[in-house]
């Protein structure tokens, strides 16, 4: 009798735990489709441009939308510090629920983020391996949609990257970055990153990765499409000048 309870104690376990994955999507490789670009205007200046799309599926089930812009000022080439905004568009369940309201279709679980960011990047080069060091401090502004709560958020990240140039095409691209809540529990989250890389253009480079985001108690794998564009503008801003 003990080794029956005992195999539906087991089996009740196993059971809620598929159950939290795919209640969390865990179980489904996601992915997330990103821009980003550095749009040079002064000798020292440039405007951040960036736009992500996050999926808990291969490009469906939608988790969040992310764009974010600031302005850079390059203290040198190895060194920049930036002063920017995003807003973030977040459904945080894998299993969307809806509720009829009005006559309308509406999402119970939306989360709109107004977020300030401060920042600073440093790059270092050992033999052909090229390091960033990324320090961010970021002020968020968190609303429930559907209850109207907010909540005043401040994080700090840090995440180091190591570039390894193949050919005058092809790179490998690592990072590893750490989230700290300034509240309540300091770990917020993990993510490793490791992508192969193609410079298709001088200013224009692509990068097919992979990610691990590592949470309290939930990891997500993901794909990562990435673009990168880096335009020179200096001449249409002198010309307005």
């Amino acid at each position: 009798m003990k080794k029956v309870i005992t195999a539906l104690v087991l089996l009740t376990s196993i059971l809620s735990t598929n159950a939290q994955s795919e209640l969390t999507g865990e179980d489904d490789f996601g992915s997330w489709f990103m821009y980003f670009g550095t749009n040079k205007i002064a000798d020292r200046w440039s405007i951040h441009t960036e736009a992500q799309f996050r999926y808990y599926e291969m490009a469906s089930n939608f988790n969040q939308t992310l764009l974010r812009t600031g302005l850079n000022y390059h203290i040198n080439p190895d060194a920049i510090a930036t002063l920017g905004y995003g807003f973030i568009d977040t459904d945080p369940t894998f299993t969307e629920f809806d509720e009829i309201s009005s006559n309308n279709l509406v999402r119970n679980n939306s989360i709109s983020e107004h977020r300030i960011f401060e920042q600073f990047i440093l790059k270092n080069k050992v033999w052909e391996f090229k390091f960033e060091h990324r320090y961010r401090l970021e002020q968020r502004f968190v609303q429930n949609n559907y209850t109207g709560e907010t909540n005043t958020l401040n994080r700090a990240r840090y995440r180091i990257q190591m570039t390894l140039p193949l050919t005058d095409i092809f790179f490998l691209n690592f990072y590893d970055e750490i989230f700290i809540n300034l509240q309540d529990s300091a770990f917020g989250q993990n993510r490793a990153y490791a992508a192969l890389g193609v410079n298709v253009t001088e200013d224009l480079s692509m990068q097919f990765g992979y990610l691990k985001n590592h949470f309290t108690g939930a990891n997500f794998d993901r794909l990562q499409i990435g673009v990168f564009y880096n335009t020179d503008l200096r001449g249409i801003f002198k010309k307005k000048n």
